[in-house]
This record gives C-alpha cells, sequence and structure tokens, in this order.
C-alpha cells in the first residue's frame, strides 16, 4: 500500500490532453505535440501510455499543428546528412485493386534524371501489395543507410529506405496494427516527414477531408508538397476518376482538379501479379489502365515540381518512351 502518492508520469499529461472527455479533451498545440514526440522517440514512455496516446489521437484525428510539431521532433533527431532529392515518396498504404503502377512511373521518372526518395513502413496489412515487395524484381535499390541513399541516388536516381532503418520508433508503432486493431496515426505522419528535405514531399490522404489538414501541416513546415487522394492510399493517379491535387508551395495553397482519362471505368485484375508489372515496363505486354496510370503518375511528379499539368502529360509520354529504349 502506497502512503505516498508517486509522481506523475512526464508524459502523462499528453494522454490526459486527448482523453479527458468530450468536453475537455483538445488538440495538443505545435509545441506540445513536438514535446510529447520527443519523449515517445526517445524512448521516455511506457508502453501502456504509448497505445492509449495512439488510439486516443486516432479517434479524434490529428491536427496540421499536431502533424507539424511531431515532424519536428523527429527531424531534430534524424540529423541526416545534405543529400540532394527532388521529391520524396512515401509508399505505406500497399495496394489491393490495383497492381502498384506508381513504381513503374517512379522508375520512368528516374531514368530522366529526377532523384527520388522512396521509403516505406512494410507489409503490415494482409492482403496487400507493398513497395517492399517489389523492390527486387523492378531492381530498386534498398538502402539501409544515408550513406547508401546517397551513393544510389547519385547512380540509379531512385532510393529505398525502410522506415525502421532511420526512425526504428516510429516503426515500433506502426507494427503495432495487428495489436491495437486499428492503424495508428504514424501511418499518416509518415507521409509528411520528408527527412531529407526533397524538394517536393508526395502526399496521398485516402480519407476524405483530411487531404487539406496535410497540406497546412506541410505549409507549416515550410515545404512544398502535394497531396491527393491516391488508388488505394498510395501516390498514384486513379485514370478513371477525377483527381484534387491539393498543393503548398512557397506558402502559399493551390488547388486543381484533373479530370478522368477514361471515360469508362476498366475492370480490375482478378488478382495482382507483380511479373505483369515488370512485363509492362519491359513493354512486352500491353495494359490499358497501367499505360494511363503509369502517365498520369509520371505528370503528377513533374506537376509537383512546377510544371503545368498539360505540358507534364505530354512530356510523361517522351519520358516513358525513352524508358522503352533502354528496357531490357
Amino acid at each position: 500500500m502506497n502512503l505516498v502518492a508517486p509522481p506523475e508520469h512526464p508524459f502523462a499529461q499528453f494522454v490526459r490532453i486527448l482523453g479527458k472527455g468530450k468536453r475537455g479533451a483538445r488538440s495538443m498545440s505545435r509545441e506540445e505535440a513536438r514535446e510529447a514526440m520527443g519523449l515517445l522517440l526517445d524512448g521516455k514512455v511506457e508502453d501502456t501510455q504509448l497505445g492509449a496516446f495512439l488510439m486516443l489521437l486516432r479517434h479524434k484525428e490529428e491536427s496540421a499543428e499536431e502533424l507539424a510539431g511531431f515532424t519536428e521532433a523527429l527531424r531534430e533527431r534524424l540529423q541526416a546528412p545534405p543529400i540532394a532529392v527532388d521529391l520524396d515518396w512515401p509508399s505505406y498504404a500497399g495496394k489491393k485493386r490495383h497492381l502498384p503502377w506508381f513504381l513503374l512511373a517512379i522508375k520512368a521518372l528516374a531514368a530522366s534524371g529526377l532523384r527520388i526518395h522512396l521509403h516505406g513502413g512494410g507489409a503490415h496489412t494482409a492482403g496487400r501489395l507493398f513497395s517492399e515487395q517489389l523492390l527486387e524484381v523492378l531492381e530498386i535499390p534498398l538502402c539501409h543507410s544515408w550513406a547508401e541513399v546517397a551513393s544510389a541516388l547519385d547512380q540509379q536516381h531512385l532510393a529505398f529506405t525502410p522506415l525502421g532503418a532511420w526512425a526504428p520508433q516510429l516503426q515500433r508503432m506502426i507494427d503495432l496494427r495487428n495489436t491495437l486493431g486499428l492503424r495508428s496515426p504514424i501511418h499518416s505522419l509518415a507521409r509528411i516527414l520528408n527527412p531529407l528535405g526533397a524538394r517536393c514531399v508526395m502526399q496521398s490522404i485516402f480519407h476524405p477531408g483530411y487531404q487539406a489538414v496535410h497540406r497546412e501541416a506541410s505549409q507549416l513546415l515550410g515545404d512544398t508538397a502535394i497531396v491527393v487522394k491516391g488508388e488505394g492510399g498510395e501516390i498514384e493517379v486513379n485514370p478513371d476518376g477525377q483527381c484534387h491535387l491539393y498543393g503548398t508551395a512557397n506558402g502559399e495553397n493551390w488547388d486543381e482538379e484533373w479530370p478522368a482519362l477514361s471515360a469508362l471505368r476498366h475492370v480490375k485484375p482478378e488478382q495482382l501479379d507483380p511479373t505483369h508489372l515488370l512485363a509492362f515496363w519491359k513493354g512486352e505486354v500491353e495494359d490499358a489502365y497501367g499505360r494511363l496510370a503509369v502517365l498520369s503518375t509520371i505528370a503528377l511528379g513533374l506537376r509537383a515540381l512546377g510544371e503545368p499539368r498539360e505540358s507534364a502529360l505530354a512530356r510523361a509520354e517522351t519520358i516513358w518512351n525513352a524508358r522503352a529504349q533502354s528496357a531490357d
């Protein structure tokens, strides 16, 4: 029996902020979020507090200020070396309806000279096809250190890093998905981190209305960003539907509506065969949906760096055809 009340844990205040009932709970300020994430990253939080914090945050939904504060805490601790990157390309959702055509768009953009940092959090959900599972097939360099990233970008203009290689604490939180029964807010946070300070960070946010929150967070961080509702949660334009672009650059927000490229919706494949991607890359097979998805996603990457939509779509054809000349 305790006769003297123990001191409150330093992290308890942040659980209380989020969980103090309907009237008492509130969002954290940017500074509070930075401090809370700092304690999480430094391993100064109990597991019970971590689970409660993640699920309360998930229930409330993160604010732009919280996302910005979390990101600042990580960037302070990363101390990543200066590595030139054009596009930061998070890949954390996995695909289940269509193949990950965006990976071919990335390869084509890299072949055109753009330096792209691709990163993901592993196969956390059953029934989905994740980028990590296709790296070897598509010959995308897998890197486990910033030195390896720098080398891969210099040689191939493309590098993939697992989140666990540069933010193992965040990877652990993502891996709690099957313990907690829900994806944690870290799945969303990972999309905004832009660890190497790329010229533009690409983001796909699936839930409607939340794209603008991510754009606001990137604006608070001073980043250039494009946020879309990509196909299956990945940064991939669905050519069968409209695509709204939420952009921010130089502290100013902009919006753009891209119309569907196909008048009729394509039938989704019965199964996802990764070898079909490679065959399409090599020009051995045709795929009407895949071609439109690849071209429009290449155009999205060009638009992220300031090129207008029409010229980006036209140049996407050129970039794709140039890829074909060197394909095996």
